[in-house]
């Protein structure tokens, strides 16, 4: 078995007096996802967030940017039983990325802004915040566009000469009209338009509290409450909100916790790399 990527210690505890096989499978580092499969235990905890735990015992875990080398994870099941777990994780190289020619405005806000700001801001976190017990990431992930990666999540940004918050998502760079696609199966939580810094933006719900975000499209095809597939057409390429030229940010979120897209398109195939306790 291939241990490349996941290394697990347990901590103790046992289960009806035999250890528990815990599978964990992707790159335990900064900014992924893995995915997870364990029996007879019904949560699973990791950096203060609960995530659920199928019928059939499947699970996924994010990792943010900045997330410490050291991570516990608990697995509870009935009775208040539980076992415990450190993953260590992978330190990731960040990108620097230095942007001219953004509108100023869109770099220092005016205090007239700030109110769209703030609106912005608690659209996407609602959007964001749902946790529904659907499982339609279980069917996989594509790229929603096709194109030139021209900003690589979690990446320092630096605007008109200005540091700004890490790149939360990746850039795919495509001609404006270009079809965006859904990357996955899932539910249209968000589709709105001409945001502060999002532009015209529309959030999937895969469930299990997973999330992606499409933002600075010229065209949104989809409605609020609507089930898309993957690879169903979700709107256009565009350049609105804060932008240099037209392209489209993809980003994903697990319980809130931003993590890079691009793990998406493993999360259901890399067998390779999984580890059994």
């Amino acid at each position: 078995m291939n241990c490349r990527w996941i290394c697990l210690i347990s901590l103790g505890m046992l289960w009806s007096g035999a250890a528990q096989a815990i599978e964990l499978c992707g790159k335990p580092a900064q900014g992924e996802i893995l995915r997870g499969h364990t029996d007879y235990f019904t949560k699973v905890i990791s950096n203060g967030k609960t995530h659920r735990v199928s019928p059939f015992g499947e699970f996924i875990l994010a990792f943010g940017r900045d997330d410490a080398e050291n991570q516990e994870i608990v697995i509870k099941g009935e009775n208040g039983r539980s076992v415990k777990f450190n993953l260590k994780l992978a330190k990731t190289a960040w990108d620097v990325q230095n942007l001219k020619g953004v509108q100023q405005r869109k770099v220092t806000p005016s205090t007239e802004d700030e109110a769209a700001i703030l609106d912005e801001r608690q659209k996407i976190s609602s959007a964001l915040g749902k946790d529904v017990e659907k499982s339609y990431w279980k069917k996989g992930f594509v790229r929603p566009v096709d194109g030139r990666i021209s900003g690589k999540f979690g990446g320092q940004r630096i605007m008109n000469g200005k540091k700004m918050n890490p790149h939360a998502g990746m850039d795919i760079a495509a001609p404006e009209g270009t079809d965006v696609k859904a990357a996955g199966d899932g539910i249209v939580t968000l589709n709105a338009d001409n945001l502060f810094y999002s532009g015209n933006v529309i959030v999937l719900d895969h469930g299990y509290g997973l999330q992606t975000i499409y933002a600075h499209l010229s065209e949104m095809n989809v409605t609020p409450g609507q089930k898309v597939k993957k690879g169903e057409v979700i709107g256009k390429v565009g350049k609105t909100g804060r932008v240099t030229g037209p392209h489209l940010h993809w980003g994903a979120s697990l319980k809130g916790v931003k993590f890079n897209p691009e793990s998406l398109l493993s999360l259901t195939n890399n067998n390779e790399f999984c580890f059994i306790l």
